[in-house]
């Protein structure tokens, strides 16, 4: 297990030690492939934004030559298109297990990628990810609808899906604006990316219509602020309106109501949001409530049943919750790579989104 000393900026009281945190960073990486492939866990499927997350968890406990691993597969697998599979078993490139390519999915990189570079200030790894980059923002963005939403999805056969996922488009939102502060530091301006950005921003923030109906979902909820489209006042009555739906005191966030499950992914996200709201506070409580979903050996399992047969569910420990967490706790910490990507601050914001309508 790596040393406790590395880990020392990555602890939270009541929440992580920096024994703890090795712990975890430690999993993860036992989980991560030869080939830099780090899926949800040995034997299950990658998909390309949990692995990108798991690879942003890795920087921030300064496990930098894994994190670039992971992102080298990604540039080596990516498609003509700019796109990747929705899933590939065991991070097996030539096994992919589900052959539709999902906007958010492909978008993700650039998040990684900007952190991956604010975290080690590598212009070599920027020049050599630029291109993917950019591949990967103009498949997404040929999926971008008349109203600034972004389709989900090309399926297998290349069909093109325009419905729009909340979720998703939100998280691309951010994808976006990491992608223009690459760009930005290339110095090479990408204006249509800005406009774009604008719009989706405007979408997400202004018109609820434009997107299938996913509102019992809690990341329908937190994610249009998580990220970025949703600020200020709005955000924080967006988050109040619905937090007695949503937040389990003491076990931590549903995943979807009224099920009785509690997700840590969900929870971790959720408390990166009020994090960036200013609500450390609250930030904390929410991270402090998922303790139970810790298991032997430093991962989270992923979700768990609070009513009736009492239980964790799924029987699985994922990269991608121990990802969440480790990114919340770095942004809790104020970790500068993790704070400039979640809070915004110094993120391109493209063009008004009010400029749409």
């Amino acid at each position: 297990m790596m040393s406790p000393e590395r880990t020392e900026h990555l602890t939270l009281p009541g929440v992580l030690t920096a024994e703890q945190a090795a712990e975890t960073v430690a999993g993860i990486l036992a989980v991560q492939r030869d080939s830099g492939a780090i899926p949800w866990f040995r034997g299950h499927h990658l998909d390309p934004w949990d692995h990108t997350e798991a690879a942003m968890a890795l920087d921030t406990a300064g496990e930098h030559e894994a994190a670039a691993r992971a992102y080298a597969w990604l540039a080596r697998h990516q498609n003509a298109d700019g796109s990747w599979y929705a899933a590939y078993h065991d991070g097996e490139a030539d096994r992919p297990t589900d052959l539709s390519r999902e906007t958010n999915f492909c978008a993700y990189i650039a998040v990684g990628v900007w952190h991956h570079y604010l975290a080690t200030g590598d212009d070599a790894f920027l020049d050599r990810m630029w291109p993917v980059v950019y591949a990967a923002v103009e498949f997404v963005l040929r999926l971008q609808q008349p109203g600034g939403q972004i389709g989900w999805k090309r399926e297998p056969d290349g069909t093109p899906v325009t419905d729009a996922l909340l979720t998703g488009s939100s998280s691309i939102h951010q994808a976006l604006r990491c992608a223009l502060a690459v760009a930005e530091a290339r110095e090479e301006p990408q204006p249509d990316w800005e406009l774009a950005t604008g719009a989706l921003a405007h979408a997400v923030a202004h018109h609820p219509e434009r997107f299938l109906d996913k509102g019992r979902y809690s990341m329908d909820w937190y994610y249009p602020v998580l990220g970025g489209a949703v600020t200020g006042a709005a955000a924080k009555e967006r988050i109040e309106s619905r937090w007695d739906d949503f937040v389990v005191p003491g076990l931590g966030v549903r995943c979807v109501v009224p099920n009785p499950w509690v997700t840590g992914g969900e929870s971790c996200e959720l408390a990166l949001t009020l994090w960036a709201m200013g609500e450390s506070d609250r930030a904390l409580e929410i991270l402090r409530s998922i303790g139970h979903l810790r298991a032997e050996g430093g991962m989270y399992w992923t979700g768990y049943v609070f009513e009736g047969e009492r239980a964790v569910w799924p029987r699985e420990l994922t990269t991608w919750t121990a990802g969440s967490l480790l990114l919340a706790v770095a942004a809790l910490g104020g970790d500068e790579p993790t704070t400039a990507v979640f809070a915004g601050d110094r993120l391109p914001r493209g063009l008004s989104p009010d400029c749409c309508t």
